[in-house]
């Protein structure tokens, strides 16, 4: 794979949630696609079942980076640290109209599509989110029109409802970039 086909994995800098990172992990793997996991620090994090992931950059590092010129696509993992350190990240929110606006991919899944909803980026577009009233709420008051599918593409964006769906949520990453 060339350069241009690397994903960008945002995990919170604790309790992502395993499977939402390792699922894709995998299947970016059998697809010889490369990837750089990015957080709101750097080195080992945890997740919510025990795994542990290793951030290489920064969110701050990853704008100065040129997020746009180094991947063609952005995946942020749910997880019960998202609500808590990416949900209302400005640098986040940046990092994510930032490759829409260079029409690239932008995933989220679990609690994480709240973070789309939040970067303004869900208005008219169908998305999915972990069935939580509140990460519900979220992603309506900004104008998305919510399906309980579990796995959800519109355009640009792919939205994924949890662990369950981590697997397709992926292939539908690797269908969009290649």
């Amino acid at each position: 794979m060339t350069e241009t086909k690397k994903i960008l994995i945002v995990i919170a800098p604790v309790n992502f949630r395993d499977e939402e990172l390792f699922e894709p992990l995998k299947v970016f793997s059998d697809n010889h696609t490369p990837y750089e996991i990015a957080s709101t620090k750097t080195g080992e994090i945890k997740g919510m079942l025990s795994g542990t992931a290793n951030a290489t950059l920064t969110l701050e590092e990853v704008s100065h980076k040129g997020c746009c010129t180094a991947y063609n696509s952005l995946l942020i993992v749910g997880g019960s640290g998202s609500p808590e350190y990416l949900w209302n990240n400005k640098g986040l929110h940046m990092i994510v109209r930032a490759f829409i606006r260079e029409e690239k991919t932008v995933a989220a899944i679990c609690l994480s599509p709240v973070v789309l909803a939040k970067a303004g980026i869900l208005k008219d577009k169908n998305a999915t989110v972990w069935p939580d009233e509140k990460a519900i709420h979220e992603l309506m008051a900004a104008g998305a029109k919510y399906s309980d599918n579990p796995v959800v593409k519109d355009g640009l964006v792919i939205t994924a409802d949890g662990p369950k769906s981590a697997t397709e949520f992926a292939k539908q990453i690797i269908k969009a970039i290649m």
